[in-house]
């Protein structure tokens, strides 16, 4: 019973009051912040919540299995995006070449930029030096951090804007799927590079089985897309624990976090079989009622004594870097042409967006001693920051929807009386 007990405490304060803040607030804060910042303050204020048996087996077990089924769904949303369909307000789709280049500068300045003052400035800092990393490699896991897009969060927000603004948001979209393929990529590169090529030295059959399987798997998807589009319902449901199950082991035994197996086996299901799938319910459900219990968690364990003023000075210098990169990037070079400046701004706004992939990110880095304490505290108060600002940015610099709309209309009816 004590195990029981401790997952009803756990999800009292990390699942329902979390919920009940979000309800109060009426959504006006991202409800994946607010596990994270209850986390954090019982971290601070070093509340003995240990004595009642939070963190619980059980919410861990829980809260793990969520973000794997996120992790999961953030690679199926790479086949299934929201208001795709365009409509009168969408402006032409930018070619690939375009819009490629622009995910590269939207992604590759922040991660430069964010490296090379992670190395020069934060990194000397007392208590940033990782316990198990070289310092490029700390460097390049700050400045991977500060580059990442949030896709599952952006989705999302796409979904509430108006419809005059909804293809800027379709834009972010196609830019943060790119950025978010390519964190994954990063974060195995910085465990491969991190622990050197005599790792593979050291491969048993176990860890070729991994490669075949991995391989397997994304070969089986795509003959599938060509010859079984519409399977039976059914099918595609035994699927997806088979493809979920299998990455996360997969990359487990290559020696990297089983969330980069679980996002990838997402990325290469068949894209009919997912656009069958209720993603977004699935998400939803996951984010609401289950991940809560690891994002408090992960909150919970940054040590409190590493949440000081010159942590926190440092968190809203991180905020700083991240937006002004971020926005800058992509002012200077827009991922579609003819983009105004107010709608480049937008797409800038939107893609500083971090949320639960940063969170995972680090706390990916973190768990393999590749950033410190204080730098993991810094970088989860950066996500809560960048993701709260989301919102407000946004609707600061997007175009006014209502004011052009009553602009046409004015010249409308100033053609008709003519």
């Amino acid at each position: 019973m004590g195990n029981i007990t401790a997952l009803i405490a756990d999800a009292l304060i990390f699942v329902m009051l979390p919920w009940l803040l979000w309800q109060i607030m009426r959504k006006s804060l991202p409800i994946v912040v607010l596990p994270i910042l209850i986390g954090m303050m019982l971290a601070a204020w070093h509340v003995p919540v240990d004595t009642v048996g939070i963190p619980s087996v059980y919410g861990n077990n829980i809260g793990w299995v969520a973000v794997l089924v996120l992790a999961f769904t953030a690679g199926l949303e790479m086949w299934v995006h929201p208001g795709e369909e365009g409509g009168p307000s969408s402006f032409p789709a930018p070619p690939l070449g375009r819009l490629l280049g622009g995910a590269a500068v939207a992604l590759g300045v922040p991660f430069l930029v964010g490296s090379f003052l992670a190395y020069e400035f934060f990194l000397p800092l007392k208590g940033w030096h990782a316990p198990h990393a070289a310092p490029w490699v700390a460097a390049a896991s700050i400045g991977l951090c500060i580059a990442v897009s949030a896709l599952p969060v952006l989705i999302g927000v796409v979904r509430e804007l108006e419809p005059s603004q909804r293809p800027l948001g379709q834009l972010a979209l196609k830019l943060a799927v790119v950025d978010d393929a390519a964190l994954w990529i990063g974060l195995a590169t910085l465990q491969f590079l991190e622990k050197g090529p005599a790792t593979l030295h050291g491969w048993t059959g176990l860890e070729f089985l991994a490669v075949a399987l991995l391989v397997g798997l994304a070969v089986l998807g795509s003959w599938a897309s060509r010859n079984i589009q519409h399977p039976p319902l059914w099918v595609i449901w035994a699927a997806v624990p088979i493809y979920l199950a299998a990455g996360a082991w997969a990359s487990m035994q290559l020696g990297l976090h089983e969330l980069i197996g679980a996002y990838f086996a997402g990325a290469i299901m068949p894209p009919s079989w997912v656009r069958r799938l209720p993603v977004e319910r699935v998400g939803t459900f996951s984010l609401i009622w289950l991940a809560p219990l690891f994002f408090g968690h992960s909150g919970l364990h940054i040590n409190g004594d590493a949440l000081t003023w010159p942590s926190v000075l440092a968190s809203l210098s991180l905020v700083v870097i991240s937006i002004v990169t971020k926005i800058g990037a992509v002012f200077l070079y827009p991922p579609a042409a003819g983009l105004s400046s107010r709608q480049a701004l937008s797409v800038g706004a939107l893609l500083q967006c971090k949320g639960l992939m940063e969170i995972v990110a680090a706390t990916i880095l973190h768990a393999q001693g590749m950033l410190s304490e204080f730098a993991f505290a810094s970088l989860m108060v950066l996500a809560v920051i960048s993701t709260t600002l989301t919102g407000p940015m946004f609707k600061l610099v997007a175009p006014r929807a209502r004011r052009e709309k009553a602009s046409r209309d004015v010249r409308q009816r100033a053609v008709v009386s003519l």
